[in-house]
């Protein structure tokens, strides 16, 4: 039996049976695939993230504009007279769900726990030293130098209570790339508006309303995260009352909903770029039939794939018009980013040829490509196309297509020759992307670092990049990184992405550029 139809119709089933009892209290919102986990250290991804956030909290949050905003933490500010530490004051009288008091110990807790080894977070806390508690509500971050930009760091590393994580042996966050669990995988107990009621994964997560949250009681009191990995099958549940919002849009569909009476579709550029990203270094790959060389070493085969990659095609045909290419892997929003970086090469496939031959493969080679088909939008389309295009220019890909929770794992393991990936910005600065993309792979950096790239030089004016007290001299230090590695091809972009949210009517939620929407945000007209 297919495992997946299986799924969907489970879905479907439990949803239909909920048509006649949803009340304008209750959101069913489908998405396309799940979080990776709840152990809220572990992976750095996105929808892992997304749905962190209403279980959990940071210090900080991040709005719409992008401006950073209160949340666990009420005020932030370098220590007078010592640029070196940040000091954060933090809300008073909040409570985790199982009653615990919020303190500064948590906070002490989770930060080091982030920064630990199979923490994804870690490389989001390389400058900080050490956490100190002045008293219950006030902490010290010892920092390794001036990190004027730290705080922009902490909206997505959420606060665990101590007590609880040391009753259930947390200390160690999951090893998500080896399979391993931990208590914190399937049960959660956070300080944010809702609490885990039950998990099934890869299918639903029912969440409550916590009746002890401090903020704004929302109009949302109970929340149905539904997994509908088939675009078709999602637009049909909300077509048929069985959802209320579908955050992965497909963009065919967008017309059609906008133009079907009692739906709504909202529209807004995602805070994201998608990229190819493929292995450097001098060993032979393991999916190509040359077997005495690594053809993407070569600067002349990046240079021909890029020229072989038609972004202004993948736009109209595979997007429907709903993304912006772009040649640089840094979005419009993120300080770095340049109308000169994103400037990208027009098609030129007998030129590409050409390269490809002075390369020394005339006749191409073959290789594998590794791609999700439930993460970004029209993810599988996208890669499906690159491979005709690769075709044109002796490149003979396989495809390997897979979900995301399947495609992850090959990805953290290095274990790509050829890979499709997305990438987020939340830091709102080139540094997150270099420190996880660019910089050579360590315990601390390079985690996404797929192609396994080095740069010893780039290295260290990334590092330097942590502690930089002049903003005039971080910026050009991070002009001269980006120079480099769009010289180099380190990573292949393609587009920044386009989100589009459907929801029936008398339902609305704005398009949230991290694409990390919070159903306390939901209004019902």
């Amino acid at each position: 039996m297919n495992t997946s139809l299986t799924r969907i119709a489970a879905v479907l089933a439990a949803s239909t049976m909920l048509v006649s009892v949803a009340s304008a209290e209750t959101i069913r919102w489908a998405r396309s695939s799940d979080s990776l986990t709840m152990d809220p250290h572990s992976q750095n991804q996105g929808n892992t993230h997304t749905l962190s956030h209403h279980i959990y909290e940071t210090l900080l949050g991040r709005a719409n504009d992008g401006a950073l905003t209160p949340r666990l933490a009420t005020e932030w500010a370098l220590k007078e007279g010592d640029p070196t530490v940040w000091v954060f004051k933090l809300r008073e009288g909040v409570k985790f769900h199982n009653g615990n008091d919020f303190t500064a110990e948590d906070v002490i807790y989770s930060i080091e726990r982030a920064k630990s080894e199979f923490s994804n977070m870690k490389q989001l806390h390389a400058e900080v030293v050490s956490v100190a508690a002045v008293d219950d509500y006030t902490v010290e971050f010892q920092m390794k130098g001036p990190a004027l930009i730290y705080p922009n760091n902490l909206t997505n590393t959420f606060i665990m209570d101590k007590t609880w994580s040391d009753e259930h042996d947390l200390a160690v966050v999951q090893d998500f790339a080896s399979g391993a669990s931990n208590y914190s995988v399937l049960n959660t107990n956070g300080t944010g508006p809702y609490t885990l009621t039950s998990r099934e994964v890869d299918v639903k997560t029912v969440l409550d309303y916590n009746a002890g949250w401090w903020g704004e009681k929302p109009a949302v009191d109970k929340i149905e995260y539904l997994v509908i990995a088939d675009a078709q099958t999602r637009v049909s549940a909300l077509l048929s009352g069985e959802v209320d919002i579908v955050q992965d849009v497909p963009p065919q569909d967008i017309d059609r909903l906008s133009n079907t009476e009692g739906f709504k579709v909202e529209i807004g550029p995602e805070n994201r770029f998608i990229y190819f990203g493929y292995r450097f270094g001098e060993e032979p790959l393991a999916s190509s039939d040359i077997k005495d060389s690594n053809p993407f070493n070569n600067p002349k085969v990046r240079e021909a794939m890029e020229l072989a990659l038609d972004r202004d095609a993948i736009k109209q045909v595979v997007m429907r018009g709903q993304s912006i290419p772009t040649g640089i892997p840094n979005p419009p929003f993120v300080n770095g980013w340049t109308p000169e970086l994103d400037a990208y090469p027009k098609p030129d496939v007998e030129k590409a040829k050409a390269l490809m031959a002075e390369a020394g493969y005339p006749n191409g080679f073959t290789v594998t490509l590794d791609t999700p088909n439930n993460r970004y939008v029209n993810d599988e389309a996208i890669s499906t196309a690159y491979v005709g295009m690769l075709g044109q220019i002796g490149i003979k890909v396989t495809l390997a297509s897979r979900p995301v929770a399947e495609h992850s794992p090959i990805i953290l393991a290095n274990k790509s020759d050829f890979y499709l990936l997305g990438w987020g910005v939340p830091t709102f600065d080139s540094a997150y992307v270099f420190n996880d993309l660019v910089h050579s792979k360590t315990d601390l950096h390079g985690t996404y670092n797929v192609g396994l790239y080095t740069n010893p030089e780039l290295d260290e004016k990334i590092i330097a990049l942590g502690t930089m007290d002049n903003i005039e001299q971080r910026d050009a230090t991070i002009a001269e990184i980006w120079k480099v590695v769009k010289e180099d091809r380190v990573l292949m972009p393609i587009h920044n992405q386009v989100l589009a949210y459907a929801m029936r009517d008398g339902v609305t939620l704005a398009v949230q550029p991290e694409n990390q929407p919070n159903m306390t945000t939901v209004t019902f007209d």
